[in-house]
């Protein structure tokens, strides 16, 4: 695993100095980052619901060899793609959102076609282009993925619940909480990140095996997956942007979106 343990206090994030300061209306920011996070996968659940996709009990459906095996499975896939995407930003370009789920919806159906052994080849590769997209929304909200933090961050994400999830509540703890910064990096994502991210991987897998229609379930699942995590990525760091630039403690904005969520719309 390389990433650099967070054994020492956490140094500010850093901002890219091409992102000048801009007024802020804080209600409105934060109604925006509201509006983003209740909306998170909309599109790609509205594909799945075009296919006439289950979304509930999914996990039940997998072999048990391979529910036995998702937490392996998924530190293996979440290890490679922390070095791969960190290895490839010298060498490819952050992607717009909707390249980035176009690349993972290609992936998905080359994965569904195949049954389980092809889905879990396909696994790592996916995983890594949504931590790359991940980095490339901090990117555009002005954060560096080389820094530590930001790279906390970008995995961080991962631990939402993902898109067959109704229940977000994990999701709000994540924005307010930043567990895990005294532990080894390698150690972190073992006892937080995988436990998880494993049962979401597995929502994937079972979808893309769904029978006929394994390619195209593989296609629409990667899509959904894809739009979601930017989604709260978007979320993640511009509630990050937003306390560096109005130089307000992120734990009360977090607090404050949160209450805002709560609210009955």
């Amino acid at each position: 695993m390389q990433l650099r343990p967070y054994l020492l206090p956490m140094k500010p994030i850093e901002i890219l100095p091409e992102h000048p300061a801009r007024d802020i209306d804080l209600n409105t920011e934060l109604d925006a980052l509201a509006l983003r996070y209740r909306n998170a996968s909309g599109l790609g659940m509205k594909v799945l619901g075009i296919l006439g996709m289950p979304v509930g009990g999914l996990l039940k459906t997998l072999p048990d060899d391979v529910q036995n095996g998702l937490g392996s499975a998924t530190e293996l896939a979440l290890t490679q793609a922390v070095k791969w995407a960190d290895g490839s930003r010298a060498v490819v370009k952050d992607q717009p959102d909707w390249i980035n789920a176009s690349i993972t919806a290609a992936l998905g159906a080359a994965g569904g076609a195949g049954g389980v052994t092809s889905s879990l080849a396909e696994l790592p590769i996916t995983v890594t282009v949504l931590l790359r997209a991940i980095q490339g929304v901090a990117v555009q909200y002005g954060f560096d993925p080389s820094h530590d933090s930001v790279r906390f961050d970008c995995v961080q994400v991962l631990a939402a619940n993902g898109p067959f999830e109704e229940d977000r509540g994990a999701d709000l703890a994540m924005l307010e909480q930043r567990a895990g910064l005294a532990v080894g990096g390698a150690k972190w994502i073992s006892a937080v990140i995988v436990p998880r991210l494993a049962p979401v991987l597995g929502q994937k897998l079972a979808a893309q095996m769904v029978p006929v229609i394994g390619a195209a379930a593989g296609a629409a699942t990667n899509f959904a997956y894809t739009s979601y995590y930017q989604d709260i990525a978007h979320v993640h760091f511009g509630l990050r942007k937003l306390a560096v630039e109005a130089d307000v403690d992120h734990a009360t904005l977090a607090a404050d979106l949160v209450a805002r969520l709560g609210k009955k719309s």
